[in-house]
């Protein structure tokens, strides 16, 4: 079976659009680095097959970004995206995270906040409160304020994979909503162990045999952190150089990690010479 993969469908004989995301690989890549609880590992892997979900439903080229914050034992897990489907995420969390899957026991007071950022076109940013038990019933809350369109999220994990499902109403000047009730009753009868262990066509002929589905062509998802040491020196490079000389004269060496893949970077002083050197001049290097 194939892993890490999104299928959009369509139905022929009712005006709603479906979605359904199977992640192992991607999922495992943004857990392995990191030592996560098993209920942070899946809200991770719930946000990650959210957030793969939404890119899907993307019409521009760019990036977005799912994040949940507050100020319970989680204090921040975050999916950014782009619409080539490359994910990466990071949770933060502090020694008393409960074993409840309840986001108001993990997050206490928080907030839902999603981020779209077109390559071309201005930023959008829309926030729901975290007053639902869990990510789903979050994420249709948004989309009832945001897109005002009839939405059905399903999401699931475990501490291997990950995988969700999506049912919308297509924007349209008839009335739909009988036909997207029904779906999503079907829908709402998906099992875990059917999103983890079948085919696509498997799952859907199951939920929808009766109905008349087109499925398009699959679509990869993969984990892909965007850090380099090329970045973390174009950091470095903004800082004063008389602080960077203070920081190496103590420490001996910078080093610099990504939050996201645990990758690390360092910078001797022959390293911060080159880099300040090539660099050009400006107001925190006089």
């Amino acid at each position: 079976m194939s892993k890490d993969i999104l299928h959009r469908y369509l139905f022929d004989n009712a005006d709603v659009r479906g979605e359904m995301v199977q992640l192992e690989k991607s999922y495992q890549d943004i857990i392995k680095a990191h030592n996560y609880p098993e209920v942070v590992e899946q809200i991770l892997g719930q946000l990650l097959a959210a957030t793969s979900l939404l890119t899907a439903t993307l019409k521009f080229s760019g990036d977005i970004s799912v994040q949940l914050q507050g100020d319970g034992p989680v204090s921040l897990a975050v999916i950014n995206g782009n619409n080539n489907q490359e994910m990466r995420g990071v949770a933060r969390f502090n020694d008393q995270v409960p074993a409840s899957t309840k986001l108001g026991d993990l997050f206490g007071k928080g907030y839902m906040v999603i981020t779209l950022t077109p390559d071309d076109g201005e930023r959008y940013q829309g926030v729901v409160s975290l007053d639902k038990e869990n990510i789903a019933q979050c994420l249709e809350e948004y989309f009832n304020q945001s897109e005002q369109l009839p939405t059905g999220i399903w999401l699931f994990a475990d501490k291997q994979q990950a995988a969700g499902m999506l049912l919308q109403v297509l924007p349209s000047e008839a009335d739909h909503l009988e036909d997207f009730e029904h779906l999503s009753q079907l829908t709402a009868t998906v099992k875990q162990e059917e999103l983890f262990g079948l085919e696509a066509k498997e799952v859907l002929h199951r939920l929808y045999h009766q109905e008349q589905v087109r499925l398009f062509d699959p679509i990869d998802v993969s984990f892909k952190c965007t850090c380099s040491k090329e970045r973390s020196a174009a950091a470095i490079r903004t800082v004063a150089k008389a602080e960077i000389d203070s920081i190496l004269a103590e420490k001996g060496v910078i080093e610099m990690g990504c939050e996201f893949c645990n990758s690390h970077y360092r910078f001797d002083s022959i390293d911060i010479e080159a880099l300040f050197a090539n660099a050009p001049a400006s107001a925190s290097d006089q």
